[in-house]
């Protein structure tokens, strides 16, 4: 296998777990669209005095901020950074 067809592949796995993180990250986004109105509306029909959703909105967004984060911005560089000097200790080996 040539040098091109190595980090041609090395290209599409990174490629192929980067489409894979995004993935998750929208349907994570899409249950928490659909469930946490569920939520409000039977907070709303069992007792409005105390209400309880406010829990769920609030952990699950701090949760699904972080993905957000970890697939679109602070993770990536640091890794893509250390990927490459891990890669040239073993070249220098």
């Amino acid at each position: 296998m040539t040098t091109d067809e190595k980090k041609w592949n090395e290209d599409y796995l990174r490629a192929a777990d980067r489409v894979e993180k995004i993935k998750g990250f929208y349907s994570n986004l899409v249950a928490y669209i659909v469930v946490i109105p569920f939520l409000i509306f039977v907070n709303y029909m069992t007792y409005w005095d105390y209400q309880w959703f406010w829990f769920p909105i609030f952990g699950w967004g701090i949760g699904l901020s972080l993905h957000a984060l970890m697939t679109f911005g602070v993770s990536s560089s640091w890794e893509k950074r250390k990927i490459k000097e891990i890669m040239d200790n073993d070249k220098n080996i």
